[in-house]
C-alpha cells in the first residue's frame, strides 16, 4: 500500500509540473510580447527568417523554456538571458522541429567566466561553458558575460552558447566525438571525418581562419565551426563551400539565406 500511495503521488507530482510548465495561449502571447522585441534587437539568426519561420522560432523558444530549467548562480535571470539562452538552443536544433535536448534537464548560469571549481571570483578563471558529465551529467554551465557578447556584433564568428548546445548534439549519439551521427546520413559520415581532419591540418599549419581551439580534439572542431556556420554564414560559404555543405546537411539549414529544410 506505502509503495502504491508513493507511485501514485509521484505521478501526481509530475502531471502537476508538467501543467504548470505548458503555457496556455493567454501566457503564451504575454510571452511573446516581452519576448519578440529581444528577438528582433538581439538574434540576427532570428531577423533573417521568413515570416512563417519567425512565428516558428517563437513558439521553439517558448517549448525550450517549458522544458529546460534555468537558474542563475550569483546572479538573477533576466528576460534577456532567457530569450538568449533559448536561442542558443534552438538555432541548432531549427532543422529539426521535432528534436528536444533528452540528455539536458537544466541550466546553470554564471554571471561570468568560472573555473575548474566552478568558482567565478578570483583568478584563472577561463571557462566560458561546459556541458557537465559524471555526477553533472545533464547540465549545462554558461557564463552570462560569454552568452551576451556571443550575440553581439563584437563576437565575429563566435557564440559559447551555440558551442556547447552543439556538444550535447554531438553527445546525443553516445559518443562527443565530433562526428555528429544523429544528424549526418550514413554516406555523408567519412567524407565529414575527411574534411574535419584536413581542416584541423589547415589550422595547424596557419592556412585557415577557423579558430585555432577547434585543434583541441574533433568535438571542439564540431563545436567552433558550428558556431562559425551560425554567426558568419556568409562568410563560411565564401570561404569553406564544401564544410558549409555538410554541416547544411548536418543541420537541415542553410542559414546564409535563413532557410531550414526541416528535417525530421
Amino acid at each position: 500500500m506505502i509503495v502504491l500511495l508513493l507511485v501514485v503521488s509521484v505521478a501526481v507530482a509530475a502531471f502537476l509540473l508538467f501543467r504548470k510548465r505548458k503555457a496556455d495561449p493567454v501566457e503564451e502571447k504575454k510571452l511573446l510580447d516581452t519576448y519578440r522585441p529581444i528577438l528582433n534587437d538581439k538574434v540576427d539568426y532570428y531577423r533573417k527568417l521568413n515570416k512563417a519561420d519567425k512565428a516558428r522560432f517563437e513558439k521553439s523558444v517558448i517549448e525550450f523554456l517549458q522544458y529546460i530549467r534555468i537558474e542563475g548562480v550569483g546572479t538573477e535571470i533576466t528576460d534577456v538571458d532567457w530569450v538568449l539562452i533559448a536561442s542558443s538552443g534552438v538555432i541548432p536544433i531549427f532543422g529539426f522541429p521535432d528534436w528536444k535536448y533528452k540528455n539536458l534537464t537544466n541550466i546553470i548560469l554564471y554571471p561570468d567566466t568560472f573555473d575548474q571549481d566552478f568558482q567565478f571570483e578570483g583568478e584563472d578563471r577561463n571557462i566560458l561553458g561546459m556541458v557537465g558529465s559524471g555526477y553533472m551529467n545533464g547540465q549545462m554551465l554558461l557564463s552570462r558575460a560569454a552568452l551576451i557578447k556571443g550575440f553581439s556584433h563584437a563576437s565575429g564568428d563566435a557564440n559559447a552558447a551555440i558551442h556547447e548546445f552543439v556538444h550535447l548534439l554531438d553527445k546525443s549519439d553516445g559518443e562527443t566525438d565530433g562526428i555528429p551521427e544523429n544528424l549526418l546520413a550514413h554516406e555523408y559520415v567519412l567524407p565529414w571525418v575527411k574534411m574535419m581532419h584536413e581542416e584541423m591540418h589547415r589550422i595547424q599549419s596557419g592556412t585557415s581562419d577557423i579558430n585555432p581551439y577547434g585543434l583541441t580534439n574533433e568535438a571542439e572542431f564540431l563545436a567552433v565551426v558550428s558556431e562559425y556556420f551560425f554567426e558568419k554564414p556568409d562568410q563560411l560559404k565564401h570561404k569553406h563551400p564544401e564544410l558549409y555543405e555538410l554541416l547544411s546537411r548536418a543541420f537541415g539549414q542553410d542559414p546564409a539565406t535563413g532557410t531550414s529544410f526541416q528535417l525530421s
